[in-house]
């Protein structure tokens, strides 16, 4: 059940992109998945490949730290900070930020092309999904065709952690959406057209998120 302070949100990502009410269903259910990670102490792993590569990090930018919404650090870790170090504890008692564990899976270069290179391209993701993923994360699979092979090798590896798959795509949804536990697809087939709708949905989960941990009711 989404959260009354939540529904502004949705509300307004509506209100700006019209056309995405037909799947606002979808987006409603992976936040939920996502809030419920997180609420359990799990963790968000994302991949995809060009621009939704990009789109991975961005998200995992967005969560790590402050979107609109202070962050502070709770108490506790001041005190510790400052009696561990006065001067340097002070200031990250004042500027560290609370985050939301998020790992773009597209980053890690030297892992990627050492696992590309000495053994399978089609695995890169899969392979840091088994490293760093483990039961109660989401997977958070970007695929504007929905048929990116080494994001459907992420998902067997996702499915056998016990690990939540979320997925993004276009109209067609392709095979990802298959297999996910939530597939968010949105009304457009050309590429570049399909990722100008899945930024202000990432957006939106990031707001809610923030909203939900880290609002003033907190």
């Amino acid at each position: 059940m989404l959260e009354d302070k939540l529904k502004k949100h949705i509300d307004l990502l509506i209100k700006r992109y019209p056309m995405l009410e037909s799947c606002k269903a979808d987006i409603i259910s992976g936040y939920l998945i996502l809030e419920d990670c997180y609420a359990h102490g799990g963790k968000l792993l994302i991949a995809g490949n060009g621009g939704s590569a990009a789109d991975a990090e961005h998200i995992a930018g967005e969560l790590m730290k402050r979107f609109k919404t202070p962050r502070p650090v709770p108490n506790e870790l001041k005190e510790k900070l400052i009696k561990i170090d006065p001067i340097r504890g002070e200031n990250l008692a004042k500027n560290l930020e609370r985050p939301l564990m998020a790992i773009p899976l597209v980053a890690h270069e030297a892992l990627t092309t050492a696992y590309i290179n000495d053994v399978d391209g089609l695995g890169v993701f899969a392979q840091q999904l088994y490293g760093f993923g483990k039961k109660g994360d989401v997977f958070l699979g970007i695929s504007t065709s929905g048929n990116s092979q080494n994001i459907m090798s992420s998902t067997v590896v996702a499915r056998a952690l016990g690990i939540k798959v979320l997925g993004l795509t276009g109209a067609l949804g392709g095979e990802l959406s298959s297999v996910s536990d939530v597939c968010v697809k949105v009304p457009e087939t050309e590429t570049y057209m399909i990722q100008e709708l899945h930024l202000p949905i990432y957006h939106c989960w990031c707001l809610m998120l923030e909203d939900h941990f880290f609002g003033e009711s907190q």
